[in-house]
């Protein structure tokens, strides 16, 4: 789920930031209101850049005051990332993931960065599909360094964060040369993404998502929300896009990448895209959910599912799943207009911990060591009978926003753990028996929810059970 809570690496002085040099003026791109169909129906405004460029990233106060007042639409922030600095991050981070430990540690020589790169934050608006609201939205635009011409795009969806601001376009603090990342602070899934396809000649886009990062205000989040997910990452998508042609670059082959909340969050995108007439080369996803009727039995506890084949053991779910739940919860009852769905789900004891939560993201001392699993976090019956209005709009609007069902007209591979503590293997099967022989299946051994995502990026056909990693499959598509 991307849960962020340990040290994250230090940034070695002597890869610091090499500022940009130009400021670059970036224009309207196509307004995807006109030209929307179904559910790509865009609802796309033109994307403005008052001044350009902000030459010298987050040392530019006048640019990000511009962008934070609301008349900046573009690229408010940039920096370049060496790619020695890249390479030291990653291997900093790398651990952090690779736990249980089923890859090699990182290795510079085999899987270094090939390129500097220039981090752009982005800057646009969304109208949100369910409650009609029009808001600012933040993402990461991530190049090789100087580059021009056509470029294959990545579109990154990240993982669950439990924080308002540990979002893609952190990686632009990356300007300070002194600046510390840590797993409690930045999207190093992200960073990991940067590394390997920014690094490798790619573009990378990638949105905050809605109700996170620096224009958030007050708004609660669209956590595994269809119409509102969707939506923001088809407005950063565009917003990337026209920022690359202002640059001197042109989108090409695209890609789409997604990890847990990412990983459906991808499904939906891909699905969106498609029925579109909009063309993708491939599709990776890791640790994917996909029935999210099917997800909320399995952290209650209410569906078991037998042991993976080859295996003996299977590990708990995590503490913080009934974290996960209070965000959907919230989300769905902000996004769907479920008035008092907090209250009616969620037992009577554990309310007043749910409520703070979604307000704050935050607990007390006391709170925490009374966090319920998620079987205890719901009122009884919640799956068995009628228990509120709310209850039941809120497993009817899970059941529309599935992505299981869909066949898939460009390959897809998912890949799921054989130790995922928050999605079992099984829970895949459904997207793969019902997507066609595009889908593929890419069981990764031993794999954590962290650990199948790593391995997805680098790993090899040993760890992959005989498939290429992402970034050499996607290069075998350019």
């Amino acid at each position: 789920m991307g849960i962020e809570t340990c040290t994250g690496p230090v940034i070695p002085r002597s890869c610091a930031m090499a500022p940009m040099s130009r400021s670059v003026p970036v224009p309207a791109p196509p307004d995807e209101d006109a030209r929307a169909t179904g559910p790509v129906d865009g609802l796309r405004r033109a994307l403005v850049l008052g001044t350009g460029v902000a030459a010298l990233g987050l040392a530019d106060a006048k640019h990000s005051a511009h962008a934070a007042s609301g008349a900046g639409r573009g690229i408010d922030l940039s920096c370049r990332v060496s790619r020695a600095r890249l390479d030291a991050l990653v291997a900093e981070a790398f651990p952090l993931f690779n736990a249980p430990v089923i890859l090699p540690a990182f290795d510079a020589k085999a899987n270094g960065a090939s390129f500097d790169v220039d981090l752009h934050r982005l800057v646009t608006d969304v109208t949100v599909p369910e409650t009609g609201e029009r808001l600012k939205i933040s993402g990461l635009l991530a190049l090789p360094a100087g580059a021009k011409g056509p470029l294959p795009v990545v579109s990154w969806q990240h993982g669950t964060i439990l924080s308002f601001d540990q979002v893609p376009s952190n990686l632009t603090r990356l300007a300070d040369p002194t600046y510390r990342t840590s797993d409690a602070a930045d999207s190093l899934e992200t960073l990991f993404n940067v590394q390997r396809f920014a690094g490798q000649g790619y573009a990378v886009i990638a949105a905050d998502y809605l109700g996170k990062g620096p224009f958030r205000g007050d708004r609660g989040e669209a956590y595994a929300v269809k119409g509102a997910s969707v939506r923001t990452c088809l407005q950063m998508l565009a917003a990337g896009k026209t920022a690359l042609r202002a640059l001197g670059c042109s989108p090409g082959k695209l890609f789409l990448h997604g990890w847990s909340q990412g990983a459906i969050n991808t499904q939906w995108l891909h699905q969106a895209l498609r029925e579109d007439g909009r063309p993708i080369a491939a599709t990776a996803v890791a640790s994917p959910f996909n029935d999210l009727n099917e997800t909320w039995r399995f952290w209650t506890g209410d569906a078991m599912f037998p042991l993976p084949k080859g295996t003996t053991s299977y590990p708990p779910l995590p503490v913080w799943i009934a974290l996960c739940m209070i965000i959907a919860l919230g989300s769905y009852e902000l996004q769907y207009n479920l008035t008092g769905l907090l209250k009616t789900a969620v037992r009577p004891e554990y309310q007043d911990l749910a409520q703070t939560y979604w307000t704050r993201y935050e607990l007390d001392d006391a709170q925490m060591k009374r966090l319920p699993t998620g079987a205890e976090l719901m009122v009884p019956g919640f799956f068995e009978r009628f228990t509120a209005d709310q209850n039941s709009a809120f497993l009817r609007h899970l059941a529309a926003n599935r992505a299981s069902y869909w066949k898939y007209d460009s390959p897809i591979r998912f890949h799921y753990g054989l130790a995922d503590e928050a999605i079992h293997p099984a829970m895949v099967f459904r997207a793969l028996s019902a997507g066609g022989r595009q889908a593929a299946g890419v069981p990764v051994a031993g794999g954590s929810h962290r650990g199948t995502f790593i391995a997805g990026l680098y790993g090899d056909a040993a760890t992959l059970a005989g498939s290429d990693n992402i970034l050499n499959w996607f290069n075998s598509l350019r």
